[in-house]
């Protein structure tokens, strides 16, 4: 008797959700979608309202934007180079510890620590560092479109400039923000790149289109279930889009 049900031909889909490291690639995925997309839009917002008070506006956005210009690998090696860790007694090479040992702090393993956490909000840094320029430049645009009549009125009437924002802007812009938001979630459920040059999935980060494509070549029906999970994943957050 087997020790398990036979799912006949859904037995790469019971793979899929019952496999420990799967478990793990749903869970970060989930993770990053509660707590790297808020991030994300958060500082892209932050970033277009602090933009349109200064008078060097053009070089802020672009220098916020540039990241964008950067392919995912390539800003995953960058990266990686930014949290090396030298082992042993010798000095530190990666920028990061390099400026934490200078300080008289110990070095930190930000991709091999061992807790998992760690290792995934150093991803999300990249990732918020990568696409916090795309989310500013969108909802900047939006900012802009909102009528200035509307916001004096406001102002003439008594309220400051943190009641304009949140009573007059903000609601205005929404739309364009839910937008933006969709369109980070379907990038965050199939990100691949940074996961895949920084760390490959270990060290507790494996995320789902990393693991399917470790089985491509191996095991293409698990890879195809797992092609197949992203895709119902990703739909109904592109219908809520279009």
């Amino acid at each position: 008797i087997p020790s398990q049900p036979c799912w006949g031909i859904f037995e790469n889909y019971r793979y899929t959700f019952t496999n420990p490291v799967m478990l793990e690639a749903l869970r970060n995925n989930a993770l990053w979608l509660l707590l790297m997309v808020p991030a994300t839009v958060a500082a892209g917002l932050l970033f277009a309202v602090m933009a349109d008070k200064v008078s060097y506006e053009p070089l802020a956005k672009t220098i916020i934007f540039l990241p964008m210009a950067i392919s995912f690998v390539g800003a995953g090696v960058i990266w990686r180079f930014m949290y090396f860790l030298q082992s042993g007694s010798r000095e530190q090479i990666g920028l990061l510890n390099a400026i934490i040992v200078g300080l008289g702090g110990d070095p930190i393993p930000f991709l091999t620590n061992p807790f998992w956490l760690v290792n995934n909000i150093s991803l999300w840094v990249v990732g918020v560092w990568l696409w916090g320029g795309f989310t500013m430049t969108v909802l900047s645009a939006a900012i802009k479109d909102v009528p200035v009549e509307l916001q004096e009125a406001a102002r003439v009437d008594g309220a400051n400039e943190w009641q304009v924002f949140w009573r007059i802007v903000f609601p205005l812009i929404l739309p364009t923000a839910t937008v933006v938001t969709t369109v980070m979630v379907i990038n965050v459920l199939k990100i691949f790149d940074i996961v895949f040059v920084m760390t490959n999935g270990l060290n507790g980060t494996e995320v789902i289109a990393n693991r399917m494509f470790k089985f491509i070549v191996t095991d293409p029906g698990r890879a195809t279930a797992i092609a197949t999970l992203l895709i119902l994943l990703t739909v109904p957050v592109m219908i809520i889009n279009v």
